[in-house]
């Protein structure tokens, strides 16, 4: 397992001054995963909760649902940066479709969520989750309070696991925001938490399509983020029942979906706009 952090040298300018000195910076080294001799994918991230990060993908994708889907993990001890997984029988890995990663996807965005929703295992619209809107305004607080390595670095991304009563589950960090969402799911698959009913994931970014399938994959009723969404991330939660909350800061939030599932308390000056 590497290091999530590393010293460097740095020359340190600001006004009237300047000194050089080591500076912590978060690591970023490939993973390559592979089931036999079949590569599965291979991406950028920073060591740490490398099974969860692989857990997480596989739900993501489609692949695995259930703790025992997965036999077994493994790093190659010949290879660096290489793990090899193991699949239940009779699971099969994700389709070569998944490993693409350039950005034209081929198809138009609403072929792209109707394809996500017919593949997703758990029925999001049927779930009951509330969740205060206090809550909400408190998780990127409580998430940023459990960032050990952004402390020392100030350059990861993070993705929290809560309940509906924002009681911290699990966070991840990473460089990447689609890892770090990974890693928290993949930590929820091996604890056998799947589907996630009645929990909210908060995610330290923006709000992309690829971040809204894969909280949907997992059964996730509410996904909120600092920053905005895009307009595919929002027809895929609308389409799907997931609850897509963004710009959660300074107490206010946007929502922009499925907003019966937060709860408001009636106040005298709350505007809502539909």
């Amino acid at each position: 397992m590497g290091q999530m952090t590393t010293r460097r040298p740095v020359l340190r300018l600001r006004p009237g001054r300047s000194a050089q000195r080591p500076d912590t910076l978060a690591v970023e080294e490939p993973l390559l995963v592979r089931v036999g001799d079949q590569i599965l994918t291979s991406t950028m991230r920073t060591p740490g909760h490398d099974f969860d990060l692989i857990a997480g993908w596989l739900v993501s994708e489609g692949a695995v649902g259930d703790p025992s889907d997965v036999a077994g993990m493994k790093e190659c001890i010949d290879e660096q940066n290489t793990i090899e997984v193991t699949l239940a029988h009779g699971v099969a890995p994700p389709r070569a479709r998944a490993f693409e990663t350039t950005s034209a996807c081929g198809v138009c965005g609403a072929d792209r969520v109707v394809d996500v929703r017919a593949s997703l295992r758990w029925r999001l619209a049927e779930d009951p989750t509330r969740v205060d809107v206090g809550v909400l305004a408190a998780l990127p607080d409580r998430m940023r309070a459990e960032q050990r390595v952004f402390d020392r670095t100030g350059g990861l991304h993070a993705a929290g696991l809560f309940t509906a009563d924002g009681i911290v589950v699990a966070v991840r960090e990473d460089v990447g925001r689609h890892n770090a969402v990974d890693k928290v799911i993949g930590s929820a698959l091996m604890a056998g938490l799947l589907p996630l009913a009645g929990h909210a994931l908060q995610v330290s970014g923006r709000a992309s399509f690829e971040l809204v399938q894969k909280a949907a994959a997992a059964g996730v009723p509410v996904l909120a983020a600092v920053s905005a969404p895009s307009s595919l991330a929002v027809d895929l939660a609308d389409e799907c029942g997931l609850t897509l909350v963004g710009f959660v800061r300074g107490g206010g939030m946007n929502v922009y979906t499925h907003p019966e599932r937060v709860r408001v308390a009636p106040t005298p000056d709350l505007e809502v706009v539909v």
